[in-house]
């Protein structure tokens, strides 16, 4: 073999060994990247199942099918100061807590009507603890807008128009 050769096939080794770990997504990591947020697998899922339950699938797709979750990650990552983010995932925690006490299982393992009825209860309660509420307030806030924002809603349900209420038209004279 060529020394050239050679040092060509070392290269590309030492490249795609290198390369190996960003390839693999780390197992109980979230599925996007944060910087300022520590998110696991769980948690993520926990959130996916809350979104899900605020807008449910039906005939369209779901807070859940559109990411509208990872929005709220995302927005929660990059818009909200460090104790704001603190207060979220103690919110996010304690519903995972509630669930478990209230029902037996984790949210994500109770039926939708049960999830429904936590959430309901949420929202209508006012003996809810502050981390809890801030929590859902800003998890429905930014799931609906994600929601709204997502690129199923933005090109199947969003008619967009140049002018509302007067229709385009390219033939029209002069």
């Amino acid at each position: 073999m060529e020394r050239r050769s050679a040092i060509r096939h070392l290269v590309f080794i030492t490249g795609g060994i290198l390369l190996l770990p960003s390839c693999k997504n780390t197992p109980g990591r979230a599925s996007i990247q944060l910087r300022n947020i520590e998110i696991n697998a769980d948690e993520e899922e926990l959130l996916s199942e809350i979104a899900a339950t605020i807008i449910p699938k039906t005939d369209t797709p779901g807070a859940k099918e559109t990411g509208a979750h990872l929005f709220v990650l995302k927005m929660l990552d990059d818009c909200y100061e460090k104790e704001d983010q603190e207060k979220f995932i103690a919110g996010l925690n304690r519903i995972q807590a509630d669930a478990k006490k209230q029902f037996g299982n984790p949210f994500s393992k109770c039926s939708e009507k049960q999830r429904s009825k936590m959430l309901e209860s949420i929202e209508n309660d006012k003996n809810i603890p502050s981390e809890t509420l801030y929590f859902y307030e800003i998890m429905k806030e930014r799931t609906i807008q994600g929601y709204m924002n997502s690129q199923y809603v933005m090109t199947n349900l969003v008619i967009y128009e140049i002018i509302p209420r007067i229709p385009y038209n390219g033939y029209a004279p002069a």
